[in-house]
Parts: C-alpha cells; sequence; structure tokens
C-alpha cells in the first residue's frame, strides 16, 4: 500500500472525529455528563499512572516518588513542586537501596 494513500487513510478516519469533538465544545450538555465528564481527566491519568507505577520491577522507589510528589502536589497546589520532588524521592530511595 502506498505511504501517501495511508497517511490519506488515516486523515480521512481522523479529521471527522476531531471535527465532531470540536462541533460539540459549544453544544449545552445535560448536567448528568457534564459531571460525567469531569472525571474523565482523573481516570485517563490514573490508567496512565497506575500500570507505570505498580507494573515495574522496581515498582517500590517508583510508589515512593509517585506518593511524594502526589503529597507535594496536593500541599502545594504546584504541578512542578510534584514534579520535582517526586523525581526527587524516586532518586533518594534509587540511592538508599529501597
Amino acid at each position: 500500500m502506498s505511504p501517501l494513500l495511508v497517511i490519506a487513510l488515516m486523515w480521512a478516519v481522523t479529521y471527522p472525529v476531531r471535527w465532531l469533538g470540536l462541533q460539540l465544545g459549544g453544544a449545552a450538555l445535560p448536567p448528568f455528563w457534564l459531571a460525567f465528564l469531569r472525571f474523565v481527566p482523573v481516570s485517563v491519568f490514573a490508567a496512565l499512572v497506575v500500570p507505570e507505577v505498580l507494573g515495574s520491577p522496581e515498582w517500590a522507589r517508583r510508589l515512593v516518588g509517585a506518593l511524594a510528589g502526589a503529597a507535594l502536589m496536593w500541599r502545594t497546589q504546584n504541578l512542578a513542586a510534584g514534579i520535582l520532588g517526586g523525581f526527587a524521592a524516586y532518586w533518594a530511595a534509587r540511592v538508599l537501596g529501597v
């Protein structure tokens, strides 16, 4: 199959879905769907982070880093502090041999 044909087919599948999503941005959704959609970012974040932390052979170090980062973000409401603190805790656990 030609690479240009593959790109054209990918565009044909992707563009209408994105266009539909952008068109729904101005729609007035019922309160149930608005409440439902508020939990989507949290669910996606958990689906990405939890398997990466607990599915690794070094899960204990990663868990220390994730918990420290989450605690810092919760206390400071600062994303950068949470990320940097989480990495610092991970590397500290690694140096200490956890």
